[in-house]
């Protein structure tokens, strides 16, 4: 019926709080094939550093998920886990942020990112170097914290004090009363250790981009908070450089400016807490796409599928839809993007390679309803794409004549 699409790539993220990448691939699929049931899949789920990358990469690198109960973003315990992969060199372990302090895991009633933290990330670097990881690989994304690292740094071992010498409370509200680090407590296993971050190097920790006013908001803050964050995390990047930075100075003798070097932001600053004591920002799709082959993948496409939760302005910025667009666009194979709802900015993507986008949600309804039914509204608007594209290849020879 349409046969230039048979070959059909979906390569989508997953919709926070909802589906996986992998259960967003599946349902996509279900709704391809009610319109060309002989379609040729290739479903290529990706992560981008939130929630579901240590599974996804365990199970990419014959690995295996270790369990493990740390301290959640809201200070109580909570059923969390890392990655330990297979293959050849050092042994490396993934560390998923969103699996410890993610937005997920702050009860609605208790998202205030100036008392959320990311003790529980340190916690799992810990239990990693305890299982024997030479190179630690951590994952940012859907973070519920805004505390630049600082609680990573505490579990690690190291003193966050205020001028009375008293240890910092844990959250983001407390680091505008920072006023030393104490490293002298700080694992000594780090300094034998490759500690890298994937990371979104769009997101930065200070200024006028910084992540207390891009993603403050999103994560619970008032405007009065939004600033009370921001001034914390400028203070905190003052006693970095101080106190931590120059005793990890990188290899090339350059220290990275923890204001606004690209991924300095990731996951609420935990990028600039964690470069302190040594670790690589690296873009993320660098790292986490690393084996997929996806380049080759999508060119092989005659089309292109992909989607994520919301579509707006900050899609172009690093979200998995516009690096997807990127690839395919680059092999002249076009995109369609399917989103959980349509927000401003989105028309930005076909700066970037989309052809075309639209909201799987068939009416209002409340965000509940939304999430429960996602992957039934995923099956129905991609039959709904398919059906308009088989129908517009039936007009095109009308319009050639």
């Amino acid at each position: 019926m349409i046969h230039r699409t048979h070959r059909i790539a979906i390569a989508p993220s997953g919709f926070k709080e909802s589906l996986s990448a992998a259960a967003v691939a599946e349902a996509i699929a279900v709704g391809v094939r009610r319109v060309i049931p002989d379609a040729d899949l290739d479903l290529i789920p990706l992560v981008d550093g939130g929630e579901g990358t240590a599974e996804a990469l365990a199970l990419a690198g014959g690995g295996r998920l270790v369990p493990v109960t740390a301290t959640g973003p809201v200070g109580e315990p909570v059923a969390s886990h890392f990655a330990l992969l297979g293959g050849p060199g050092p042994l490396t372990a993934v560390v998923e942020m969103a699996a410890v302090a993610g937005l997920a895991l702050v009860p609605p009633g208790l998202r205030h990112p100036g008392a959320t933290t990311t003790y529980g990330v340190g916690e799992l670097i810990r239990a990693a170097l305890d299982a024997g990881a030479r190179r630690i690989l951590v994952g940012c994304g859907d973070s519920g914290t805004s505390d630049g690292g600082a609680g990573a740094l505490q579990a690690l071992g190291a003193r966050l004090t205020d001028r009375h010498g008293r240890e910092l409370r844990r959250g983001g509200g407390a680091l505008h009363e920072l006023e030393r680090i104490d490293p002298s407590g700080l694992d000594p296993r780090l300094a034998r250790t490759e500690l890298l971050v994937a990371c979104n190097p769009y997101n930065v920790l200070c200024g006028k981009r910084g992540v207390a006013r891009v993603f403050g908001p999103q994560k619970g803050a008032t405007p009065a908070e939004v600033e009370l964050l921001s001034a914390g995390l400028e203070r905190l990047a003052d006693v970095l450089a101080r106190d931590l930075a120059p005793a990890f100075t990188p290899a090339t003798g350059v220290p990275v400016d923890l204001r606004t070097a690209p991924g300095t932001g990731a996951s609420g600053g935990l990028g600039a807490g964690l470069a302190a004591v040594g670790a690589r920002l690296l873009p993320r799709y660098d790292v986490l796409l690393d084996g997929l082959d996806l380049d080759a993948r999508l060119a092989r496409a005659d089309f292109v599928i992909t989607a994520e939760g919301a579509l707006d302005h900050q899609t172009v910025r690093g979200k998995i839809p516009a690096e997807v667009a990127r690839r395919a666009h680059a092999s002249g194979v076009p995109v369609l993007v399917l989103a959980g709802t349509i927000g401003p900015g989105a028309q930005d993507v076909r700066a970037v390679g989309v052809d075309a986008y639209s909201s799987i949600l068939p009416a209002p309804m409340t965000l509940v309803e939304a999430i429960g039914r996602s992957g039934e509204f995923l099956a129905d608007a991609t039959e709904r794409a398919m059906r308009i594209m088989a129908l517009g290849t039936r007009l095109a020879p009308l319009a050639a004549a």
